[in-house]
């Protein structure tokens, strides 16, 4: 029985229309993988939902009757291995396919899925399996994965069980020998075994910029978040297939391969690689006549530097970015090359996206867009007091009168950092931003990242905005560093586009550069020239790293 409505772009005339009468109803019993994904196996059980692409090319198609039969069959799996409801259970599953099993199942189960990097090392896995309590891990065998988890089991103190996918190993459990024996019959749960939407669903390990990684819990409601991800602002159609670049161990990817997508009911395409290569993306979106695409702004930047008329587009109708701010010149280039405008949203791991240029707006370059119709969102300052249009401040979700859909229970494990961001009615994200007279925001940066110079309060991406101008640029990011007298001041580390050397003189001409296109005071003092930006797997730059870098230079 379809228990979620259709939900429908055509319904609303304007933004304004839009963040008034948009609304999600779901009753308190709602659980993705029963009342979605096997609602659609009934209803079209022949439909693609999922297009693999695996590392030696090899391909797979999968239906939504396939996902009802493989996360049944995997739910009696974890079930005969223990794993039950409230279980905590580990994915390091890279771009497999068997994620997406996995999570159903476990969603099914009502155990908490923890998405997680192939990048980690037994002092990661250790601390995430202590801290939150993992029973279980499924995990591919490639590089040292495996070795890795084997050398953590010894001192973490829950963990019963090791899955291992797409191959064999001693002392593991095959998760496709146990699949493929298991039933395809898997009996919702009812009374106490059953889900409600507020129990939990997903725990993400999020990290900052200074200790240990974060636990950032969501329930049951969090899909239905991604709505409007998908509908609202990826804009998936159903005869369309989406491709969003991310990893499985990353919030990104339930974002932009999972639950919104498939309320939109699109094909959502996974496309595994293990080195980011711009022409080889670029056949792919080619080959497989993909619709619409999401990816950080790292892989536009690298698509900007390419001859883009060299490829067949035409079937690509819309692009998004999130993750890190868009440089406008960036958008320029990408629009003067395919004619597509990429609409940039706003949204951390704790949420979904807070801020958006959704499809029923014009959208404004270089903009975060505005409010989604799931949250009250304001610019506030120190004192949690709305800020007037042109005045910096941090952007805050208001959860007064009720708490939205998509918004984190907690931090995990700690009510002093979640009492430290959320209180008084008010979640601070720890972004600052400043909104215009038309209620469009436009970042400024983390409030960590904002450059305190000879009184100046700076922000870096205005001034990466102005370095991208230049066609010696492929990638830049801006820090502060120690000064006995001004404070900080400006360091730019740059990656050289093909073609340019670095040598003082260029330094001088990017200095020069920024001083013409934005404040004199903003140009960087500092210029470094690398081969490569530190980055997440999911394509953020480290900025923390370069900051740790040159404070340990600074103290010699």
């Amino acid at each position: 029985m379809r228990i979620f409505e259709k939900y429908t772009r055509a319904e609303y005339e304007d933004y304004y229309d839009f963040k008034k009468n948009f609304k999600i109803n779901a009753p308190d019993t709602f659980n993705f993988a029963y009342d979605v994904m096997d609602v659609l196996a009934e209803e079209q059980p022949n439909k693609t939902a999922m297009i693999w692409l695996g590392l030696s090319g090899e391909e797979k198609h999968f239906t939504f009757l396939d996902f009802k039969i493989l996360s049944n069959k995997a739910a009696n799996f974890f079930a005969a291995q223990g794993i039950q409801k409230g279980d905590k259970v580990m994915l390091m599953l890279k771009r497999r396919y068997e994620f997406w099993i996995s999570m159903l199942a476990l969603h099914k189960l009502g155990a908490v899925a923890i998405p997680a990097t192939h990048l980690l090392t037994k002092k990661d896995i250790v601390y995430r399996n202590n801290y939150a309590e993992v029973k279980a891990i499924v995990c591919v065998d490639e590089g040292e994965i495996a070795q890795h988890v084997e050398a953590a089991e010894l001192e973490s103190n829950t963990l019963q069980c090791k899955i291992l996918v797409a191959g064999k190993r001693r002392g593991w459990l095959s998760f496709d020998e146990g699949v493929d024996k298991a039933s395809a019959v898997f009996e919702r749960p009812e009374g106490e075994k059953a889900t409600t939407i507020k129990d939990p669903m997903i725990l993400f390990f999020t990290s900052g910029t200074t200790g240990m990684p974060k636990m950032v819990l969501h329930n049951h409601s969090y899909p239905l978040a991604h709505i409007q991800t998908a509908i609202f602002w990826h804009n998936v159609q159903p005869d369309g297939i989406h491709f969003t670049v991310s990893d499985s161990g990353w919030g990104k990817c339930l974002w932009g391969k999972f639950y919104g997508q498939w309320f939109g009911e699109t094909i959502v395409f996974v496309y595994e690689f293990d080195k980011f290569v711009p022409q080889e993306m670029l056949k792919v979106i080619q080959d497989y006549k993909i619709t619409t695409f999401c990816a950080p702004p790292t892989i536009y930047r690298y698509f900007i530097k390419e001859d883009l008329s060299k490829y067949d587009l035409s079937a690509l109708k819309y692009a998004t970015t999130a993750g890190e701010a868009l440089n406008p010149e960036v958008f320029d280039q990408f629009k003067k090359a395919t004619g597509i405008d990429i609409k940039e949203a706003f949204g951390q791991t704790e949420t979904t996206a807070i801020l958006g240029n959704f499809v029923c707006m014009k959208g404004q370059k270089g903009s975060l867009g505005r409010p989604s119709p799931l949250y009250k969102v304001d610019i506030v300052d120190e004192e949690g007091k709305s800020c007037p249009p042109g005045e910096t401040g941090e952007i805050a979700v208001y959860t007064d009168r009720a708490i939205p859909y998509g918004l984190f229970m907690c931090y995990y494990k700690d009510e002093e950092l979640t009492r430290k961001a959320w209180h008084d009615g008010i979640y601070r994200t720890g972004d600052l931003a400043w909104k215009d007279e038309k209620g469009y925001y436009w970042y400024v940066g983390r409030a960590d990242d904002v450059i305190k110079s000879s009184g100046y309060r700076i922000g870096p991406f205005e001034v990466e905005s102005a370095l991208m101008e230049h066609p010696a640029v492929l990638e830049t990011v801006i820090t502060g560093v120690p000064h006995p007298e001004r404070g900080q001041v400006i360091k730019a580390t740059i990656v050289l586009a093909a073609g340019y050397e670095p040598s003082e003189e260029l330094k001088k001409e990017l200095q020069n550069h920024v001083k013409r296109a934005t404040a004199p005071y903003k140009y960087p003092r500092v210029i470094e020239f690398v081969e490569e930006l530190p980055k997440t797997i999911s394509g953020k730059i480290k900025r923390f790293e370069i900051r740790n870098k040159d404070a340990k230079k600074n103290e010699r």
